[in-house]
């Protein structure tokens, strides 16, 4: 079972003290063994001596800002089904309006509409 790793971070002293260290490496080769002793690379170096130009290592490291809040999975699902049942609804009350007039058009017809639940006969001799 491998643990996690979590994230290094840096104080702004100890970026200054691999600054100065970097500054006095002089012979070729002692720069990338300074890097492999303390595990950095040469990114870290760049960003780092950026900040300093910026006097952004004076202070203290900068905080990062509050975690970003994710949003739910479920937000999408859920508007998608309530757009359904809107749909869906409407649907139906379409359709009771149209079985409602289709019972008044067979009244003023003088039809007799089969009692619900039976099956209608004239729909199974057309078959």
């Amino acid at each position: 079972m491998s643990t996690a790793r979590t994230r290094r971070r840096f104080t702004a002293a100890f970026k200054l003290k691999i600054l100065e260290a970097a500054e006095q490496c002089t012979k070729p080769g002692e720069l990338g063994a300074l890097l492999r002793r303390e595990g950095l690379y040469t990114s870290h170096l760049a960003s780092w001596r950026a900040a300093a130009r910026r006097g952004e290592l004076a202070g203290l490291s900068q905080r990062r800002g509050p975690r970003p809040v994710l949003p739910d999975p479920n937000v999408k699902r859920i508007a998608a089904l309530e757009r359904q049942l809107a749909r869906s609804t409407a649907r139906v009350e379409r359709l009771e309006i149209i079985v409602e007039l289709q019972k008044k058009v067979s009244q003023l017809l003088g039809l007799a509409l089969p009692a619900s639940g039976e099956p209608d006969a004239s729909l199974s001799e057309e078959r």
